[in-house]
């Protein structure tokens, strides 16, 4: 193992707070959603990302209450952030290498709290990936150096 890796930034980047999820009491947001990938889905809005998506930004925050109906939170779109690799985008095997593109794995729903970090696949097209407004590529494969399904790293949201 390296005795230098990069970690986490996701914490010390600029957070923008916007409105989460779709209005209505049945559809609020809670603490359990912080960490997951969202994408920009309508006027000042996030929502969850679903298996395969282009990550936007992650939840830092989750405000308690509402306003029009909609829960309020934070949102980063930079930086680094750690994640566990899922194999490849069509079948979720394989492993990830530095460098590689990845979309949003197998995910938890809304009000579930992760078990552990994001999971992340591997893009299927790569340059379509790289070529996306918003994306996430591998800069770190964690301490078991491998990019295996399971395995913690880390991604640089771009």
């Amino acid at each position: 193992m390296a005795k230098f890796m990069m970690v986490e930034t996701i914490h010390s980047e600029k957070v923008v707070t916007a409105r989460l999820g779709q209005s209505g009491a049945g559809n609020t947001f809670t603490d359990a959603d912080v960490g997951k990938a969202v994408k920009l889905t309508a006027e000042s809005r996030y929502e969850l990302c679903a298996l395969g998506d282009a990550a936007e930004g992650v939840v830092s925050s989750v405000n308690v209450g509402t306003v029009d109906g909609y829960s309020i939170g934070g949102v980063v779109s930079s930086g680094y952030k750690e994640v566990t690799f899922d194999g490849s985008q069509a079948a979720g095997t394989g492993a990830i290498t530095v460098g590689t593109y990845v979309v949003v794995g197998t995910v938890v729903a809304r009000n579930t709290a992760l078990t552990g970090p994001l999971k992340v696949r591997s893009a299927t097209d790569q340059a379509a990936a790289k070529a996306a407004p918003f994306k996430a590529r591998v800069v770190s494969l964690g301490s078991a150096g491998t990019g295996a399904v399971g395995t913690v790293g880390l991604v640089e949201l771009l």
